[in-house]
């Protein structure tokens, strides 16, 4: 026997006849006692880190300074470039003013829910999204890694969107703009109009061949566009020094990059609605079809859109709740972010299709122009006779009405040599030419702007807008990545913030070679679409059948100050799960039957054709859905193997026990009665303990408890080796 063993026995004996003294003459100062204590199992380094309230490392963890600050946070990730050109698309092609129906009901059923249950979590938890999976389940820790790999994915293609219009900005400095015309190609002996531009357009062609410099295929490299180059460069220095000091200098950046996107928008449709036209476009928007909204397509591609447009399973939202206060109301945040985005899609809508029923308005008044004198010169010749046409007519200043009417006459005398090289100029075939994504913003809607009044002041207008909408995402984005890590790892955050951005910027070279407009479409259609599904749908069904639905509804009680709506167990034990499983079937069983490729731009022609994707196209998005996925197999059989030594004293010994986060303690010599498991507030006593240790002796059949914690969890020091793992 050691010579010191007497004196280490008095010394536990001393603290336990002190640690009874305590239960019986503190019991009543027992919150504030424990608010201000600290449970050590020794004095040495290692430390239980307590993440209940008023512990040092609740204190150190960075806080909002204002709750409107916390919104606008939320509001500028949720709220992105998809609202402004993916939306409208879909309300376009799928009903018009019918599709906001399934939009709103599904909104209700997945969407609010499920964007409560990932703010919920991460001010519970108070950690990224590594910690909380693996708080919840450390067999599902996976889930949280999927996360960052997938933000880090969206990141490398979508800053590449701002470098697009950081470039579209920077040239809207000038009058006319560039894209204004078509230029002019210079021989030795005459002028002429370039014959791609002539081909298509004078928007189309500066998109293409100006500011990208397109290949005709994503085999071609093209070697480095240097204008989009640079444009990238700015891009990343722009969203590293905003994230550099995480929360603390984004969110002063929020203030104006979530709200300037209003006022141009607001601005856009004051400007819209004065225009001819405009009121034509939002008719034909909003006039619905009904016979649209029941196809099963229609349904899906709303869920797909209520799940992306807020930010769901990116990680974003639970980096930014988790420095919320623990009594912080985000149930009111969810529904109020959710209806935001909703009223934010729907403003958005209105105002691009203002704008386009005013281009549709100017170019059916080009189109009944040439055709009105297509249709004079037919009757100089003789090929029509004058008495077809009525008296009214005159084809100096010919309204829309009337070339419809002489336009159907013709139709009907000259059927067998119709159409005698005439076209129908109807604004509704125009409004029906969906466009989207880049072709929406950088094609349609600039050639808008073209014959807008003080049309420079509108394009910066515009492209600004854009940036910050695109700031505002990537910022979450960024905080996604980076906090799961700085909470896992200890890392500075400057450092992996730097780290971060100039890694993703020398990846993100692939995306500015001539052919880099190709691998955007690639990184877009597979790096995320499917994995954050499968995300989701895990992280629902962690916490509701792993982590318990029950305990969660308590944990929200306990948080919140009062039991959520029933409404919300029932979506996230039973409809939340159907809906998504259903989602995902749906999403693989398109992707199997649409052919993996691209729309590639062909200069001889100047026109897009689809193209399929190459062998090599075709292993790179296999491989993006792969290794977005590969973490979550993978610690999963980490975990069950134990193949991490959680006793090395590492980051491997990070344990996530109920309402706590534990290092546990190195050497303690084979004593294991110093484990902490957790036990309900209605079991044990709430006594002060300050800074003692309460131990039961190896075999002993009583349990001495340490006092509870503000959110009904105690700590029990008692052997673990009959603990299930998902009891948490």
């Amino acid at each position: 026997m050691p010579k010191n063993s007497k004196v280490v026995k008095r010394e536990i004996d001393d603290d336990v006849i002190e640690s009874v003294k305590d239960l019986l003459s503190n019991e009543d100062s027992v919150e504030d006692a424990f608010k201000k204590s600290e449970l050590s199992v020794n004095d040495s380094e290692d430390k239980e880190v307590d993440v209940e309230e008023g512990s040092d490392v609740e204190d150190e963890r960075p806080a909002w300074n204002s709750k409107l600050q916390y919104i606008l946070a939320q509001v500028g990730f949720s709220v992105g470039l998809g609202n402004v050109w993916r939306f409208p698309y879909l309300c376009q092609k799928n009903g018009g003013g019918a599709y906001l129906v399934p939009y709103l009901i599904l909104l209700l059923v997945i969407g609010i829910p499920l964007f409560f249950l990932e703010l919920s979590v991460g001010q519970r938890i108070r950690h990224g999204s590594i910690g909380v999976w693996n708080y919840i389940s450390p067999k599902l820790g996976g889930i949280g890694f999927a996360s960052c790999i997938v933000c880090f994915f969206v990141a490398l293609y979508y800053n590449v969107i701002i470098g697009w219009s950081l470039f579209y900005f920077s040239q809207s400095f000038q009058h006319p703009l560039p894209w204004d015309q078509c230029p002019l190609v210079k021989n030795s002996s005459h002028a002429f109009v370039e014959p791609e531009c002539e081909k298509s357009s004078a928007t189309t062609y500066y998109w293409y061949r100006e500011a990208l410099n397109i290949s005709s295929s994503i085999s071609e490299s093209g070697g480095l566009n240097w204008k989009m180059t640079v444009c990238l460069l700015a891009a990343w220095v722009m969203v590293c020094l905003a994230m550099i000091k995480g929360i603390q200098s984004s969110g002063k950046i929020m203030y104006f990059s979530s709200l300037f996107p209003y006022v141009v928008l607001i601005c856009f449709l004051i400007r819209g609605l004065l225009l001819n036209g405009s009121l034509d476009g939002i008719c034909h928007m909003f006039t619905p079809k009904l016979e649209i909204m029941l196809e099963p397509k229609v349904w899906r591609e709303a869920a797909t859109q209520v799940f992306f447009a807020l930010g769901l399973g990116f990680g974003g939202v639970i980096a930014f709740s988790s420095y919320n206060k623990r009594d912080n109301n985000c149930h009111f945040d969810a529904v109020l972010v959710s209806f935001i985005n909703f009223f934010t899609s729907v403003l958005a809508t209105l105002v691009v299709f203002a704008v386009l029923g005013f281009k549709a308005n100017v170019i059916n008044e080009k189109c009944i122009i040439q055709n009105s004198e297509r249709i004079v010169n037919l009757l100089h010749i003789g090929n029509l006779s004058r008495d077809v046409i009525p008296a009214h007519v005159n084809f100096s200043s010919i309204t829309a009405e009337d070339y419809n009417l002489v336009y159907d006459i013709i139709q009907k005398i000259k059927e067998e040599e119709f159409p005698l090289g005439l076209t129908p100029c109807l604004i509704e075939d125009e409004l029906d030419k969906a466009v989207q994504g880049t072709g929406l913003a950088f094609i349609a809607f600039t050639e808008a702007m073209t014959h807008f009044p003080a049309s420079p002041f509108w394009s910066v207008m515009f492209f600004l807008m854009l940036v910050n909408l695109g700031l505002g995402s990537m910022f979450g984005t960024i905080e996604g990545i980076t906090t799961p890590i700085v909470d896992t790892f200890k890392v500075r955050k400057e450092i992996l913030t730097v780290a971060c951005c100039l890694l993703a910027f020398c990846i993100g070279l692939i995306f500015v070679q001539r052919s880099g407009n190709y691998f955007v479409t690639m990184f877009d259609d597979y790096s995320a679409t499917l994995p954050l599904l499968i995300v989701v749908i895990l992280e629902n069904i962690a916490m509701s059948y792993i982590y318990g639905i029950d305990k969660f509804m308590e944990d929200l009680k306990d948080m919140l100050g009062f039991s959520p709506n029933q409404y919300y167990y029932y979506t996230w034990k039973y409809i939340s799960p159907i809906v998504l499983l259903s989602l995902l079937v749906a999403s693989i069983v398109q992707m199997v039957l649409s052919p993996p490729g691209y729309n590639a731009w062909i200069e001889e022609k100047a026109i897009e054709e689809f193209q399929n994707y190459p062998t090599w196209g075709l292993i790179v998005c296999l491989s993006l859905i792969i290794l977005a996925m590969l973490p979550v197999p993978v610690v999963y059989v980490i975990r069950c193997c134990n193949l991490i030594d959680d006793s090395s004293g590492s980051l491997a010994a990070v344990s996530y026990k109920r309402g706590r986060i534990i290092k546990e303690p190195v050497n303690l010599e084979g004593d294991d009665t110093s484990l902490i498991n957790g036990k309900s507030p209605s079991e044990v006593p709430s006594p002060n303990f300050g800074k003692k240790i309460y131990r039961k002796q190896t075999n002993s059949p009583t349990v001495d408890t340490a006092p509870n914690g503000r959110y009904g969890i105690g700590y029990i020091m008692a052997n673990m080796s009959d603990m299930p793992e998902s009891d948490l």
